[in-house]
């Protein structure tokens, strides 16, 4: 009798592991791959799972195209190649933690990474997609804060991408043009990130995820790609949700250029690197053209079809929740001028205007100067960018936008203090990942990356960052310009320098 009674729960107990074990093969559409564990053993790690074709050969300034199956169970236990691109060496800020492993670096490099605490594949967990920045010339899906685990833990699906950068993943030449079915050439790299997310599609649903409910995120250079995929028309269907920070392209100068001007700049790059045709130029070493040519999007009538403001103003793009902001010292400024010689360059630049310019960003001593130049940086590079996105889609889109300021001054040491709410500096609060930066952390820090990664998961799982335990976060709206305030004690506040904004919207050209 006991046997019997034994015999129902020992199944029980090899079902209950057999379950927990479902996800340590899984099954791509390419062949299936194996990852590990966390060291907790909460979730499932996989590094390295190709999603297209190696664009090497022929297949440079190409389309991506399909995996070659392969037999047996592939290991997917540590990171492919990162994109080709400089020497990844530490610079102001930007120390390891931020940066690419030194090695490897290859053309081979179409790659993704996956981070799941499903136990099963009928979960069906909402999923993250995060692209990297880097200006298009440099990042790779290897960087210690875009570690994944963290946000596993949180209820989602975490994928980071590869994409080709720098003249790889955007060098545009008449030739290209010719030999593309569909007349363009310049956004190789963007179509990397369109190849991912098909792959995301297809093959999510094997490690728990869930293909209906994708969000893209990005930083940067990563913001702008995000920025490209909502307006592009082949994005349609591969996401349903939107994260950008500190990154968009809808006011020049961070606007793109036209197909015909970067296939002009194509053929210059080509006589610079003595090479006559576009068989010679796949024939050079990869190292030869690091640092050459085009490295920005195109529109090219194709994955760009118009400019994005256009797209936009159209309402012909993806039309999704959206959840974007910027930095509070979200600049890259060099030795700050003196208050005298900051009012004379306003003076030179703004004529007629100086006066009004000066009470926007004021310069009544040098510090105060010193710091009007570092917002008129962020303003100019970044703050107009989301700015303006937040109020196209508050005034036109269907969908809600969520608009933040991150403000929190990184502790740090001596020498990186005067860099303040630095550009990528929020990455690692977003998504829970302190740990992998050598800072003194205060309570207040580990706080600030919990509800901020908590508004991150949230707004995978619904479209809206909001929820418990963390304060109420209005959506954004053109009639009271309401952001959440991401510091010491996040609040939501009007947006505080609006009236520096709309000058500079207005100078720019903007709407």
């Amino acid at each position: 009798m006991k046997r019997i009674l034994l015999l129902p729960l020992l199944l029980l107990a090899g079902f209950a592991i057999a379950q927990n074990k479902s996800l340590d093969v899984v099954a791509t559409d390419a062949g299936k791959v194996s990852g590990f564990m966390s060291q907790d053993g909460d979730v499932h790690i996989y590094k390295g799972i190709p999603f297209a074709a190696p664009p090497v050969g022929d297949l440079r300034w190409k389309e991506p195209q399909p995996v070659k199956p392969w037999e047996g169970v592939k290991k997917c236990t540590e990171f492919a190649a990162s994109p080709m691109q400089s020497k990844p060496d530490p610079f102001g800020v930007y120390t390891r933690e931020f940066l690419i492993p030194y090695e490897p670096i290859s053309e081979d490099c179409l790659y993704l990474n996956v981070w799941t605490a499903a136990k099963t594949p009928s979960e069906k967990r909402p999923v993250l997609v995060y692209i990297y920045g880097g200006g298009f010339v440099s990042g790779g899906a290897g960087v210690p804060i875009y570690d994944g685990e963290a946000m596993a833990k949180k209820g989602i699906i975490f994928v980071v991408i590869n994409y080709r950068v720098g003249v790889f993943g955007f060098f545009a030449h008449p030739e290209l043009t010719k030999e593309s079915p569909h007349n363009a050439s310049g956004n190789y790299g963007l179509m990397d990130q369109l190849a991912a997310l098909k792959w995301v599609k297809q093959n999510i649903a094997a490690f728990g995820g869930d293909p209906d409910k994708v969000t893209i995120a990005g930083q940067s250079a990563g913001a702008m790609s995000v920025n490209c995929l909502v307006a592009s028309p082949l994005g349609k269907g591969l996401f349903n949700g939107a994260i950008a920070e500190s990154g968009a392209s809808f006011i020049s100068p961070r606007g793109y250029g036209d197909l015909r001007e970067a296939e002009v700049n194509g053929v210059k790059t080509a006589t610079a690197l003595g090479a006559n045709s576009i068989a010679e130029l796949r024939s050079k070493p990869a190292a030869e053209l690091v640092g050459k040519g085009q490295s920005r999007p195109v529109i090219d009538g194709y994955v760009l079809p118009d400019a994005i403001a256009g797209i936009f103003n159209e309402h012909k793009q993806n039309d999704v929740p959206v959840l974007t902001g910027w930095n509070e010292d979200d600049a890259f400024v060099g030795a700050p001028k003196t208050a005298e010689d900051y009012k004379k360059m306003i003076s030179t630049q703004y004529g007629a205007q100086a006066e009004e310019f000066l009470k926007l960003y004021p310069a009544s001593s040098d510090p105060e100067a010193a710091t009007s130049q570092i917002r008129i940086n962020r303003d100019q590079t970044f703050g107009i960018q989301n700015y303006t996105w937040a109020n196209v889609q508050g005034e036109k889109g269907k969908s809600k936008i969520y608009v933040y300021r991150f403000t929190r001054r990184l502790p740090a040491t001596a020498d990186f203090v005067k860099y303040g709410a630095f550009h990528t500096g929020e990455v690692a609060y977003a998504y829970d990942n302190l740990k992998f930066l050598n800072r003194p952390w205060e309570p207040v820090d580990q706080q600030l990356a919990n509800t901020m990664s908590t508004y991150w998961a949230n707004f995978v799982k619904t479209g809206n960052p909001n929820g418990k335990a963390v304060p109420a976060w209005p959506a954004y709206s053109t009639s009271d310009n309401k952001v959440m305030i991401l510091g010491e004690k996040p609040g939501a506040k009007t947006l505080p320098d609006k009236a520096a904004l709309d000058f500079m919207v207005k100078r720019a050209g903007g709407k």
